[in-house]
This record gives structure tokens, C-alpha cells and sequence, in this order.
């Protein structure tokens, strides 16, 4: 990569970094003029000890003779330590934030992206930009910019003061301070790709190992936990060099900075020293400004210090600005739309079409229609499009082509998320929350009382396993629903969909790979939740859709065949095929389709 390229991406990085400013630049502003009021705190700081030494030690005046300078002294100490209190407070108080508006912003990206999107990432990444990559801006903010923004001013206006009393000294300072962020730009070109290295590595070492600890039933099963130790060492290894190759250049950064700041102010003092020695000028000032020189160098330095933190910011930006330049899906809602569905009553779609970005055309001229009260199952071999339609029907994704119209109204109008109110999914493997089971069950309305839960539950055949757990509904889960049977999974999972009364419940094989008594109590639950609802079923086990309303038999990009069960099994054709591989393959034990 050029150099060019290179100065242009930090650039823009940068200015990504220093856009999240806005609404806190207030605090910021204010932690650097608190910063401000530290000049002339310091100044009067150095001025009091000049006189008080040079009192004592060339006109031989007592304590008593001193004492007054002594407790303006002290008040001057005090000043400034509530000043950096004040700063430091303004400083963090801004940065958190920041990190905390961020932080939001990057999570409510990611729902918006959507459940299709969020198939496709790793979880570990995600998690790693909403915490690692998230905190690394505290120090951008906290310590950075402010800093950054006092170097500029602080050593101006000691110079003004230094100036009066020894013109020489303040020449040397000025000649020599910008020297200190010469050195540090040209450090930092360096820096720069060995910090977004190593945060490259860390977030893949972070996905890796989430990954790892996910799966690592999986791994034990398959004797692939010691491979994978060392998939993760090898990884951990890698991040170890790069981030002993940063502190390497960090150390030498900080030498040099200390190299250089100790020569200006041994030459001001050189200086000094010789005009002292030869008469030429008076003790007094001559120490004053001797005082003032590390001070004229301290902001300078400071930001050097912090000048690290930029970098690592910009390291970690690298993962952020690539989630949000991801494009979200648009939103054209309408007031009008939201309230004209209250409680659908008809979903209808004509001539659907839908083709992934990367991929050929999944199905095209789909109709169909869901009607309250009716189960529509969708039928199909694997990869025929059916979760990808169950998924245009809940607003995940849109097509490209066609419309699904709510009693008449576009569901484009709609806001994603005054949808998913109307809507319930019940997925193959629901995810359950570490947390009790009522809280999952109360995940689409959390202000449900324990009655409605409870009610929920009896409606899902759920009530009569959670009352025999020795907590009941208060019983913890682990992530997954760790402690439950499969079949007790399903049914809490259905028990959301009692508690939400959503209008349109889409469910993906819930009975799939139960035993039988959990799948008659299953079966029941579905039945009784079809009654007042739209009900589309994606249907794996053909058995289970006998008693639809209708059937649609998804296959070559098109619903070939629609109907009830016995209809489509006297036509003979692609349905009746299905059923008997279905019934051949139930009857030998194999895995069912």
C-alpha cells in the first residue's frame, strides 16, 4: 500500500473518530479550558518558589520571612490538584460517553442488519468490536484529544511569560518544541500498521476462541479439543509478537521523546547557568524560567505519551467503520401504514421473487396467501427457498421482485419494527437466555404478568414440566436452555408465541427430532395456537401437515403444487413423490428429510 493511500485511510479513520464527538465536545471543551486554568496556576507556582528559594538561599531571610509565600504556595497546590481532578472528571465523563453512544449505535446497526446478516458473522467478532474494539476509544477521547488540544496552548502561554524575563531561553523552546511532534508523526507512520495488525489478530484470536467455547462439547465429542488448544496457542502466539513488536516501537517512541525534551531543557539551563556565572543576569528570574522550562515541555511530552492511544483508536476503528458502511435494509414507513393493521387478518404475496447478492434467484412467481384462523404449510427438498420465504414474510429480508400486502396495505410501508410486533417465529432450535424461565418466555412482552406466563405455558402444554422443577418458573437456565429437554425447549418457545398474540406465527418444524410424547404435546400446543392466528408451517416431517389447511410444495424456484393432503396425494405428482421417500426413509430409521 502506498504511502499516500496509507495517509489518506488514516485520515479518514480520523475523521470517522472525531465525527462521534458530536454532542460531547461541551465536556471535552471544558476538561481542556479547566486545563487552561492550570497556566496561570502553574505560573504563579513556579513565580512563588522563585522567590521563596531565592529569598532564603541569596538574601538569607528566615521561615517567618517566607511563611506568607509558603501558604500561597499551598493554595496554589491545591488549586491545581482540584483543576486536574475537575479535567480528568470532564475528560472520562465525555469519553464514556462517547464509548456508550457508540457502543448503541454499533448494536442497533447489527438489528438492523438483520438475522440474515448476523448468520453470516461470527460471533466472537461482534462481541470483540462491541467490547474490545469499543473500549480502545477511551483513551482517543479521554486522553488524546484534550491533550492534544493543551499542547497547542499550554507552551503559547508560557512562552508569553518567558519571553519578558530571558529572551535566549524562550528562543531555544521555540525552536526546539516542534521537534517533539516532528518526531512523533514520523514514529507514528510506523505505528500505525503495526496497530491495526494487531488488532486485526486480536479480533481474530477473539472469534476463534468464542468460537472454541461454543463448540466445545462438539470438540470433545470428536477428540478435536487438542487441535483446537492449539489452533488457539498458535493465534494467542501470533498477538503476543505483534503486541511486543508495538511496545518495542512505543518504548523507543517514549526514549526519544525523553531524549529530546531532556536536551531542551539542558540547554535552557546551560544557558542559564553561564549568565548566572558571569553576572549577567539575577538569580530570580534566571530560576523562574529555569522552573518554567520542563513545564513549557510537559504538554508536549504528554501527548507524546498519548499518542499511542490515537493509534490503537484508529486500530480498532478499522473493524467498526467496515460493520457500519455495511448497507441497512431502507425503511420508507409510514404513520398511515402502522396504524391501517391493528390485527391482520390476510396476508397475500404476488409473484415474489428473491435472489441473494452472491448467489443465483431462489424462487420467483410465488403466490400465496395466509388467512387468520388457517394453517398454511410450506413443503420442499433442502435449499428450495422455504426459510428464505418464511423470512420475507417476517420482514428480515426484501424482495426483489412482487409484494406481500398486510389486509391490502404493502408491507414495504411498514416499519421493520412495527411488524415484528405482529409477528411470532419459532424456529427448528429456539434460542433460550441464561436467565429464568419465565424471562424467557416473557422475551416478546416483558411487562406480561406471572398470571399471562403461566397461562402461556398451560396453552403450550409447558405448565405441568415447569411447575416439577423444584423453583418453577423461577428455575435458571444456562445459555441454550441448558437443563431442558429438547422437547421442553420447543414448548417454551412456543409458549413466547401464546404470550406475544402475534398475529402471524411462523414455525420451523417444531416436533423435529422428538420423542413421541413430546411431539403429541407439541402437535396439540400448534394446534391451539392456529385457532385465532395466520399459521405458516415449515414442514420437514410430511406427517406433521396432514391436517393443513393447505400445502404448498416448494421446488425449482416455484410452488409447483398446492392443495390438502389428500389432494395432492391422488394427483401423484411431486408432493406424493416426497411422501413416499418420506414414509420409505421413516420405515428403515434413517434421518428424515
Amino acid at each position: 500500500m502506498s504511502a499516500n493511500t496509507s495517509n489518506s485511510r488514516r485520515r479518514g479513520t480520523e475523521g470517522w473518530l472525531r465525527a462521534h464527538l458530536a454532542g460531547q465536545r461541551s465536556l471535552l471543551f471544558g476538561a481542556v479550558a479547566v486545563g487552561l486554568i492550570d497556566a496561570p496556576l502553574l505560573i504563579a507556582q513556579a513565580w512563588l518558589l522563585a522567590l521563596i528559594i531565592n529569598a532564603v538561599a541569596i538574601d538569607g531571610q528566615g521561615l517567618a520571612a517566607v511563611m506568607p509565600w509558603l501558604w500561597r504556595l499551598l493554595g496554589v497546590f491545591a488549586a491545581r490538584v482540584l483543576t486536574g481532578i475537575l479535567r480528568d472528571g470532564l475528560a472520562f465523563e465525555g469519553a464514556a460517553r462517547i464509548k456508550h453512544r457508540l457502543r448503541d449505535a454499533l448494536f442497533e446497526h447489527c438489528i438492523a442488519l438483520g438475522p440474515d446478516w448476523a448468520r453470516g458473522a461470527r460471533s466472537g467478532t461482534i462481541s470483540h468490536l462491541l467490547a474490545d474494539a469499543t473500549e480502545a476509544m477511551d483513551r482517543y477521547y479521554r486522553d488524546y484529544l484534550p491533550q492534544m488540544m493543551l499542547a497547542a496552548m499550554l507552551p503559547l502561554v508560557l512562552l508569553l511569560v518567558i519571553f519578558p524575563n530571558d529572551w535566549v531561553s524562550g528562543l531555544i523552546l521555540l525552536v526546539t518544541a516542534p521537534l517533539v511532534p516532528l518526531f512523533m508523526v514520523l514514529i507514528g507512520k510506523g505505528t500505525e500498521a503495526l496497530n491495526q495488525r494487531q488488532w486485526r489478530r486480536l479480533a481474530r484470536l477473539s472469534a476463534h476462541f468464542f468460537d472454541a467455547i461454543e463448540g466445545l462439547t462438539t470438540l470433545k465429542l470428536f477428540g478435536a479439543s487438542r487441535r483446537e488448544l492449539g489452533a488457539v496457542a498458535a493465534l494467542s502466539e501470533g498477538y503476543r509478537r505483534e503486541t511486543l513488536a508495538v511496545l518495542r516501537l512505543a518504548f523507543v517512541s517514549s526514549l526519544i521523546l525523553e531524549f529530546l525534551t531532556t536536551l531542551g531543557i539542558a540547554m535552557v539551563a546551560v544557558y542559564i547557568g553561564f549568565r548566572l556565572y558571569y553576572g549577567e543576569m539575577a538569580f530570580w528570574p534566571g530560576l523562574f524560567v529555569l522552573l518554567l522550562a520542563p513545564e513549557f515541555y510537559r504538554p508536549l511530552r504528554d501527548m507524546g505519551a498519548q499518542y499511542h492511544a490515537r493509534m490503537e483508536a484508529i486500530g480498532a476503528a478499522e473493524g467498526l467503520i467496515e460493520i457500519f458502511a455495511r448497507q441497512r435494509p431502507e425503511d420508507t414507513a409510514s404513520r398511515a401504514a402502522a396504524e391501517a393493521i391493528s390485527r391482520p387478518e390476510r396476508i397475500e404475496c404476488r409473484d415474489l421473487a428473491f435472489a441473494y447478492a452472491d448467489g443465483a434467484p431462489v424462487f420467483s412467481g410465488v403466490d400465496l396467501a395466509l388467512r387468520r384462523g388457517k394453517r398454511i404449510a410450506l413443503v420442499g427438498p433442502s435449499g428450495a427457498g422455504k426459510t428464505t420465504l418464511a423470512h420475507l414474510l417476517l420482514g428480515f429480508l426484501r424482495p426483489q421482485a412482487g409484494a406481500i400486502r398486510v389486509d391490502g396495505v404493502d408491507l414495504a410501508s411498514l416499519a421493520r419494527g412495527v411488524w415484528l410486533q405482529q409477528v411470532a417465529w419459532v424456529p427448528q432450535r429456539p434460542t433460550l437466555f441464561h436467565g429464568t424461565l419465565a424471562d424467557n418466555i416473557r422475551l416478546g412482552r416483558v411487562e406480561a404478568d406471572d398470571a399471562e406466563v403461566a397461562r402461556a405455558a398451560r396453552q403450550a402444554n409447558a405448565d405441568a414440566f415447569i411447575q416439577a422443577l423444584p423453583d418453577g418458573y423461577e428455575t435458571v437456565i444456562g445459555d441454550r436452555g441448558q437443563g431442558l429437554s429438547g422437547g421442553q425447549i420447543q414448548r417454551i418457545a412456543l409458549a413466547r408465541a401464546f404470550l406475544k398474540d402475534a398475529a402471524l406465527v411462523v414455525l420451523d418444524e417444531p416436533s423435529a427430532s422428538l420423542d413421541p410424547a413430546s411431539e403429541a404435546a407439541i402437535t396439540d400446543a400448534v394446534a391451539r395456537l392456529a385457532a385465532d392466528r395466520m399459521l405458516l408451517i415449515i414442514a420437514h416431517r410430511l406427517d406433521t401437515v396432514r391436517e393443513a389447511d393447505e400445502i404448498l410444495l416448494l421446488a425449482e424456484g416455484a410452488i409447483v403444487e398446492r392443495g390438502r393432503h389428500d389432494a395432492l396425494m391422488a394427483a401423484n405428482a411431486g408432493y406424493a413423490r416426497l411422501w413416499s421417500l418420506y414414509r420409505a426413509d421413516d420405515a428403515f430409521g434413517g434421518v428424515r428429510s
